[in-house]
């Protein structure tokens, strides 16, 4: 009998190889396939004569066979053609590579197909590759028919025949993970009816009941699940009991003052670092509102307590401009700090990991090398994760358990609607530097078309010429390093041949080796290069006062929230700066997007307008929180729902915390299985 946990090879037609093709998608079980949900839905419920086929529209058309089909090879590639009609015409089908189709069709007999028309130099029209239904005694039974994203080696159809098996799987019953009182009150539809309404809509109105089960269905559960955690933080009175100390030593030391936000949030940090509860709180503030001053504050109450603070950061560079900031400040102070890299000569970092053990070593600051096995503290009272977008929330609490229970403060400069930062980061409290000191520079962005390519390159010159650097950033043209790499030194080396020919450029990419990586950033940070053509390696972490141009090629291939955090590695020293977007695609959606850079320099304005226009896809689309990828829901369109499900989330763990209660047994069950999972990390 099947279950959901059975192996996508009990279902009927799956043999090891398509077995193998479908764990491409991730798809390993019977319930993975059951939630591999459509992308897309087609109405095949209406049928067009073949005279009355537009150009390039889905259509299904009822036909006979007039002839054999006929097969013939070009280049290797096999054409099988056939000839259908119907009452009001002809037109012939064609199908490439896929000469098994002439088995399948007789003439006589009468089939649906559907596909689009095309037509050809001459004008005269063609089905390319359509879908084949025989026609049975009922007729053509049409409706609404799913469209999964696939791979290579599977068509829609058989995916579709695939998924009927699995469907079958319902029948022997599958537990409902909403409680019942929770489905009553928000008017929810039983699971085993939405998984089958979402797979095979009955009507368009059993499509929308189920599909809002569905989409409320993944929201509760995380939020359950991260408010869950939340509540056991938050019960958790073990924590590290700092005293509130006088920071007047620390603002003394410092060479600008802080903003009334700035001041907001220090005071959250030192009202939980203060209370005895392990503090868990998430700092989020645009590029260049002081987020590190407040890792420093932040710090300097923990040295002052007793304890060591440990500030991890996602790249050397970003570690190393950290540790330099940190001692310019705290080495005044009789304060120790220390730095802990993979790259560092091996005497170093013996004396580095001395210091960290026997806590000669107050602050210590680092990159992935502070949680590998051998990295040892004597008294860890804070952690800090920079960018924590890069890291797992595993990682984060790795570091963590290095130290007991030592406050976590997470900080990051990605700008994030805050309702999405409540799925994202439910389990921290949040708090948001909401202005930018005074003084800071602001960056002119414009956006043009490859036409003026020339015009920039001559502008970046003048820059050049008057001491300045200049970024030039390639768009990755698909998940491919290797590609990647020769796109950008195919780049940089047609630079020969313009105005910037004769100029000192350099190149990174994603490809290079830390230390190689490392070297020409810091060559570029001293001035040593004029022109750093790269990748989004430098997205993050690269702090360069004197480069004051940003180029950005291809634009539309990057998010909006990325494209501002590109935009923010110039405008950091007292020059006028600027970002010049380029982009030769004229879609409505990318005018919008980038004409909002140009406008606005707010990253949390910028982030609502990309969720707007583009979905949640560049927030979810790498798996690096630590959480699971949303499968149905939408972040903008399905914000009543989010804040329903957010909602009644409050309710259940608000009333039984544990989930302890008989009415919750089958929710707790649901939640361990999605997010204590080693690959997950909650």
């Amino acid at each position: 009998m099947l279950r959901l946990d059975s192996p996508v090879e009990e279902l009927k037609g799956i043999g090891k190889g398509r077995a193998q093709t479908l764990k491409k998608l991730n798809i390993v079980n019977v319930s993975d396939v059951l939630f591999h949900y459509p992308r897309d839905y087609e109405d095949r419920s209406a049928v067009t004569p073949i005279a009355e086929l537009e150009e390039d529209e889905n259509a299904v058309v009822i036909a006979g066979v007039k002839e054999e089909p006929k097969t013939s090879y070009f280049k290797g590639m096999s054409i099988t053609k056939a000839k259908i009609y119907d009452a009001s015409g002809n037109i012939n089908a064609i199908w490439y590579n896929q000469p098994y189709v002439k088995n399948n069709i007789k003439p006589g007999e009468k089939y649906a197909f559907i596909g689009k028309m095309t037509r050809k130099k001459n004008g005269a029209g063609e089905i390319q590759s359509p879908e084949i239904e025989k026609i049975g005694e009922n007729g053509w039974q049409g409706g609404i028919i799913p469209i999964y994203s696939l791979c290579a080696g599977l068509s829609q159809k058989v995916f579709r025949r695939i998924e009927d098996e699995a469907l079958k799987a319902l029948e022997t019953g599958i537990k409902d993970n909403i409680p019942l009182y929770i489905r009553k009150k928000y008017h929810l539809s039983e699971r085993a009816f939405s998984i089958k309404n979402i797979h095979r809509p009955e009507s368009p109105e059993a499509y929308l009941i189920a599909r809002k089960r569905l989409v409320f269905e993944e929201l509760f559960l995380l939020q359950t699940a991260l408010l869950k955690l939340k509540n056991e933080n938050a019960a958790d009175s073990s924590g590290i009991r700092m005293d509130k100390t006088d920071m007047t030593p620390f603002f003394d030391a410092l060479p600008f003052s802080f903003t009334e936000a700035q001041k907001n949030v220090l005071a959250e940090i030192k009202d939980d670092m203060s209370s005895g509860r392990v503090m868990n709180r998430l700092v989020q503030g645009d590029v260049g509102s002081g987020k590190t001053a407040i890792a420093m504050a932040a710090a300097y109450m923990a040295v002052q307590n007793g304890y060591q603070a440990v500030m991890m950061a996602p790249t050397e560079v970003l570690a190393a401009q950290h540790f330099e900031s940190f001692k310019a400040i705290f080495d005044p102070l009789g304060i120790k700090t220390t730095m802990i890299t993979g790259g560092q000569k091996a005497a170093e970092k013996r004396r580095s990991l001395a210091e960290a053990a026997s806590g000669e070593a107050d602050i210590i600051i680092g990159t992935h090398a502070l949680i590998q096995a051998g990295t040892e503290y004597k008294n860890i009272g804070l952690v800090i994760t920079d960018e924590q977008h890069r890291f797992g929330v595993k990682q984060r609490q790795t570091l963590a358990d290095k130290g007991g229970k030592p406050h976590i403060l997470v900080m990051t400069a990605t700008p994030i609607p805050r309702t999405l930062a409540l799925i994202l980061y439910g389990d921290l409290d949040i708090s948001i530097i909401d202005s930018l000191p005074p003084g800071r520079q602001s960056i002119d962005t414009f956006a043009v078309n490859s036409s003026y390519r020339e015009r920039i390159y001559n502008f970046a010159k003048k820059e050049i010429e008057k001491g300045r650097q200049v970024y030039i950033i390639c768009a990755m043209v698909e998940e491919n390093e290797k590609i990647e790499a020769e796109s950008v030194l195919k780049y940089a080396d047609g630079l020969r041949d313009t105005p910037l020919g004769d100029r000192r450029i350099a190149v990174v990419h994603g490809k290079m080796r830390s230390e190689e990586k490392d070297g020409i950033l810091k060559d570029f940070a001293a001035g040593k290069t004029d022109i750093l053509v790269a990748t989004t390696v430098i997205e993050v972490g690269i702090n360069v006062p004197n480069a004051t141009l940003m180029v950005i090629e291809n634009a539309e291939r990057f998010g909006l929230a990325q494209l501002h955090q590109l935009r923010g590695r110039v405008g950091r020293g007292s020059e006028k700066s600027y970002c010049i977007l380029i982009s030769d695609n004229k879609s409505e959606i990318t005018r919008q997007r980038l004409k909002t850079m140009t406008k606005t320099s707010d990253g949390f304005k910028i982030s609502e307008t990309d969720l707007k226009l583009r979905g949640p896809g560049e927030f979810f689309g790498t798996r690096q929180h630590g959480l699971p990828a949303l499968r149905i829901a939408n972040l903008y369109s399905d914000m009543d729902i989010l804040r329903q499900a957010q909602r009644a989330a409050g309710e259940v763990t608000e009333n039984d915390p544990g989930l302890e209660r008989e009415e919750n047994r089958d929710l707790r069950t649901e939640l361990d299985r999605l997010f204590l999972s080693d690959n997950i990390g909650i």
